[in-house]
């Protein structure tokens, strides 16, 4: 870990670590990610989410990001990479997966993610994290040119990292993107999925592009699930993995995600503390009973 980086990530009284940059205070907070297996939802892996404080006052990720000056949007990259993986070693289990974002518009040269890279692999080093547990995931958005992003994907495969493709929503530019970047795992966008679900034809797009992907060798997940009848159409369909608030809720350092097993012992639904993320979603009812985790739940 460069010194920069180093200097702007202190421990907290709880043990967690937490990044400092100016006046704000930058937080980790995790959002578990479940497979089908064997007739079960099993936690297989997590989401790492940026939660930004100032003066103890929680702030919106992209309101923090957007106000950062470019020269250093791509030194607070490299301190959120570094400051998830130090608490993913802690607060959660050692056989999870850890999704990262990437934002390619920061990485504007071969050089810079390279450097980024080498960043990430020795603080992997430090804390001692296996990289083939790391999923980097990467939006390719308009103002990123396709040889950055085809040269910041390749250069994370090399260093055994997997590489997922956020926010697919089925039009002529993401299945461009899955074909030229040959992706592990497809995300697909929770709009997109809600609306699809809410219809005969759309539903049978979803099982049409889930299998398609398979057959490509490509694991598949849905974001943004939230209700329990969206859990039981996504099993239908063949999806690999789901992740939403009718799973699990984020939940900020230290998580009680560390005894969550995939055979489902120490499970429980995330409230944290002090996580704006944990919030009920609108809409959402409330009268719900609590999910289990580790087996299929059916709503009456």
């Amino acid at each position: 870990m460069s010194r920069s980086i180093a200097s702007s990530i202190v421990r907290a009284d709880d043990g967690t670590a937490v990044g400092q940059w100016g006046r704000y205070a930058l937080k980790s907070a995790f959002q578990p990610i479940f497979a089908f297996e064997s007739g079960r939802l099993a936690p297989v892996a997590f989401e790492a989410l940026l939660r930004p404080f100032t003066d103890g006052e929680a702030l919106a990720p992209l309101n923090f990001l957007g106000s950062l000056p470019l020269d250093e949007r791509i030194v607070v990259e490299n301190l959120l990479h570094a400051l998830h993986l130090t608490n993913a070693a802690t607060c959660l289990p050692g056989d999870a997966s850890i999704f990262l974002n990437f934002d390619p518009s920061v990485f504007t040269d071969h050089a810079v993610a390279d450097m980024s890279i080498h960043e990430m692999r020795a603080t992997l080093s430090r804390i001692g994290l296996d990289p083939h547990r790391i999923v980097c995931e990467v939006t390719e958005k308009e103002t990123v040119s396709q040889e950055a992003l085809f040269s910041l994907v390749a250069s994370l495969r090399a260093s055994g990292f997997g590489i997922a493709v956020d926010d697919y929503g089925a039009d002529d530019s993401d299945m461009a993107r899955v074909r030229d970047l040959h992706p592990d795992i497809v995300k697909f966008d929770a709009r997109w999925i809600a609306r699809l679900m809410d219809s005969g034809p759309g539903y049978a797009l979803l099982a049409t592009m889930v299998s398609t992907f398979a057959a490509q060798g490509i694991r598949t997940v849905f974001e943004g699930i939230e209700e329990g009848w969206q859990v039981e159409l996504a099993e239908k369909t063949g999806v690999a993995m789901l992740q939403g608030f009718a799973l699990a809720r984020p939940e900020i350092a230290p998580t009680s995600f560390a005894g969550m097993t995939r055979n489902g012992t120490s499970a429980t639904t995330g409230h944290a503390s002090g996580d704006p993320a944990n919030s009920p979603p609108s809409g959402d009812g409330g009268g719900r009973g609590p999910k289990a985790f580790g087996r299929r739940t059916r709503q009456p």
